[in-house]
């Protein structure tokens, strides 16, 4: 430890001398379990920047500064609370690496890492003023309408939220330290660093989100500052954004692809898409193939099919934050470092595996080739376009005729939605996928984020799932029941004359 971390360590053991210690950490057992636990990533000085910090978005917390995102301590206090420190070693915080440690630590173990994070900043105390909660305000349909009005008066909120709430940013945004940072998508409550309760996004709406650009509410200096009950308007408002249709379920590894007796919708807004069931999957970094991508932008996506006799089309869905728009100035002034189009890919083996083996995930290899539909949003100069391509790796695809492959897009309040529709047989069933009913037929998703800089190999990822083009049903089914009722019901009579003979 440092010299200024041991001098620091005396000051804090000698503060916190009295009848409070015994309920307080130990700095030095706090340091042992911080070099073993912490500093991977928070780094030896608990500036953030230790071995594994290049890698991970958003970066490890600089302890050194004494500033922490998610308080509940005033908007003004200089400290926050031990419970706030406490709170995210405990259970972590969700969309990032810092992950929750009450499973591997101890309450006393967790009070001695927190004791250890305060001497980097040298803090002393509690904060004197805390987030005043008032009354709550019951959720109600009256509290979410009003909420919503104060959320969009004057751009408050949705100037970097949204007019849906899904984060599609119309400024670029940076923290105190320079980096880039992305409004929440408060749609994805899942994603809420510091739990997606009522109470906890009041506290954020209060305290703010300091060393971000998420200002605080409650100060009186501010133009947009709304009362307590305001704030609790707004923070129903914002509980009720939720996407409860398009959760993640890890038991869902199916696409149920529904049969239509007519033609296919072609258009992704067409309300004819509400007869398939969503499914949504989660997407992850690239970190298999270089050159590897850590900083993705895109986490889900959602996904309907629908087929006929002849064709098969999907319904493809995830949120993006920004239009990337290459040649277009107002997407270049809100785009990461470089500027490409938005991508989407999916993904079929050439032919559909017996058995449960699939191709490698990563764009398959040349013992087990792929099929890609590739589309690209386009850019000022060219518009969007699909291609059909051979990949044995991502090193090695080849781009070829698209035999009838199709797609059509539309962008809308930070979110995609792009239909793909392909002839379910073609003339090649040596290079393509043909598309059996009743068969389970893998598929996998690639999205490119082109504000965030993704292309090439950089880029979000599945694994693979499992696509079903599921039979109609037809009179079969209906038929043999009738003849199983039938049976049943003569089996039963005969069955009651035979126990009501008497015997001879």
């Amino acid at each position: 430890m440092t010299y200024r971390i041991a001098v620091a360590a005396l000051l804090y053991a000698m503060f916190l001398s009295g009848p409070a210690l015994a309920q307080s950490g130990d700095v030095d057992r706090g340091e042992a379990i911080y070099q073993t636990r912490c500093l991977q990533c928070h780094g030896d000085e608990g500036d953030g920047l230790g071995p594994a910090a290049e890698r991970l978005n958003p970066p490890p917390r600089d302890f050194t500064l004494g500033l922490y995102k998610f308080i509940t301590s005033a908007f003004d206090a200089d400290l926050p609370n031990d419970g706030d420190i406490i709170r995210m070693i405990r259970d972590g915080m969700p969309g990032t690496a810092m992950p929750g440690w009450g499973d591997l630590l101890s309450e006393q173990d967790i009070l001695d890492v927190t004791a250890f994070i305060k001497v980097f900043a040298e803090l002393e105390g509690a904060p004197e003023g805390q987030i005043d909660h008032g009354a709550q305000v019951p959720t109600s349909p009256e509290s979410i309408a009003a909420g919503d009005r104060l959320f969009h008066a004057s751009e408050r909120c949705s100037e970097c939220h949204g007019v849906q709430g899904k984060g599609d940013a119309v400024k670029k945004l940076k923290n105190d330290n320079g980096d880039r940072t992305w409004p929440r998508n408060l749609t994805k409550p899942w994603t809420f660093r510091a739990s997606n309760g009522v109470k906890d996004i009041f506290a954020r709406i209060t305290a703010g989100i300091p060393t971000t650009q998420m200002p605080s509410f409650a100060d009186p200096k501010s133009k947009k500052r709304l009362s307590i009950e305001e704030r609790w308007h707004v923070a129903n408002y914002v509980a009720s954004l939720a996407k409860t249709d398009k959760v993640v379920r890890p038991e869902n590894t199916v696409i149920q692809a529904a049969r239509l007796a007519g033609a296919l919708p072609g258009d992704p807004d067409d309300g004819a898409w509400a007869q398939a069931p969503p499914s949504t999957f989660f997407m992850l970094p690239q970190l298999v193939g270089r050159e590897r991508f850590f900083t993705t932008a895109n986490d889900t996506v959602s996904v309907r099919a629908l087929y006929n006799d002849t064709a098969i089309a999907l319904h493809l869905e995830w949120d993006d934050r920004t239009r990337s728009l290459p040649g277009d100035a107002a997407a270049k002034a809100i785009a990461d470092e470089e500027l490409y189009e938005d991508a989407f890919a999916v993904q079929f083996p050439v032919t559909i595996p017996r058995g449960m083996e699939k191709p490698y995930f990563l764009m398959g290899d040349a013992a087990k080739p792929v099929n890609l539909w590739r589309w690209s949003s386009g850019t000022t100069d060219k518009a969007g376009s699909i291609k059909l391509i051979d990949a044995q790796g991502i090193a090695a695809q080849e781009v070829r005729e698209s035999h009838g492959l199709t797609a059509l897009a539309s962008y809308k309040d930070g979110t995609w939605r792009l239909v793909m529709t392909r002839p379910r047989a073609t003339g090649t069933p040596d290079r393509d996928l043909q598309f059996e009913e009743g068969r389970f037929i893998p598929i996998a998703f690639f999205a490119w984020d082109g504000s965030n800089s993704e292309a090439g190999t950089q880029h979000a990822m599945t694994t693979w799932y499992w696509l079903l083009l599921k039979p109609s049903t037809g009179a079969q089914p209906i038929i043999g029941a009738v003849i199983a009722v039938f049976l049943i019901g003569g089996l039963l009579a005969w069955w009651g004359r035979s126990a009501g003979r008497t015997p001879s």
